[in-house]
């Protein structure tokens, strides 16, 4: 079933509702997913639809599928289009927030007016996998924060872990054999250049677990991706 965004009456927008006609052939009748964009999933059918805009008709309102887990991913700032990649799969996955720091190997700088641009952007596409993969809300996609400010909120998680290739033995099942009751998780990636001796002895400072994810280096996209996964799968509901 299809998934779209409507007003508080049942309003779908006229970029919607263009979709709708012109790529996914829909009609009047059909029904549809509707979400209101505040974590409510409804059953809806369409009561119009043109390439101007269109209503919808509320039949039923649908349980919630959002994760118990809070998930917090804070990802030193990689090259534009890895954000973009993980702003899609880590929405997929169950993932609550998004947090790009910059971080000391950080390839990438961005001025003030270029992140912002940026965060509308990845905004967009974590709202398009919401409507992919049968979400009830996107994934927040936060400001970049500096190093020291992203510390300050690693703070309110819980429980926080580094995958850092430097550690070893500790593995994120054993934070979970000793946390299993945590619901507020925090995970730092570093950027392509990876996490320096300094950053992860302030993360440990503040009670960070340097965890590994094996015996193979990882790309700084597929870490996040498969530590969330790892995260959603022990703590969440995968």
């Amino acid at each position: 079933m299809h998934s779209f965004y409507v007003g508080a009456n049942g309003e779908i927008s006229r970029e919607e509702a263009k979709h709708a006609c012109r790529v996914l052939r829909l009609r009047a009748g059909e029904k549809i997913e509707a979400l209101d964009g505040k974590g409510g999933r409804f059953l809806a059918q369409i009561a119009q639809l043109n390439d101007a805009g269109g209503m919808v008709e509320i039949l039923e309102k649908l349980p919630s599928n959002e994760s118990h887990l809070h998930l917090t991913v804070y990802q030193g700032i990689p090259k534009a289009d890895k954000l973009e990649l993980l702003a899609q799969k880590l929405t997929e996955l169950g993932v609550a927030r998004l947090v790009p720091v910059r971080m000391e190997r950080s390839v990438v700088k961005v001025d003030a007016r270029e992140a912002e641009k940026r965060t509308q952007r990845l905004e967009r596409i974590a709202q398009e996998a919401v409507k992919q993969c049968g979400r009830a809300l996107p994934m927040e996609i936060c400001n970049a924060m500096d190093f020291s400010q992203a510390l300050k909120d690693l703070q309110s998680c819980e429980c926080a872990m580094v995958p850092w290739e430097a550690a070893s033995g500790t593995r994120i099942r054993d934070v979970f054999a000793a946390r299993p009751g945590a619901l507020r998780l925090g995970i730092v990636i570093g950027p392509e250049g990876g996490i320096s001796q300094n950053e992860m002895e302030r993360m440990q400072q503040t009670g960070a677990l340097p965890v590994t994810l094996g015996p193979r280096i990882l790309r700084t996209e597929t870490a996040a991706i498969a530590a969330s996964a790892l995260c959603m799968a022990m703590w969440g509901d995968m």
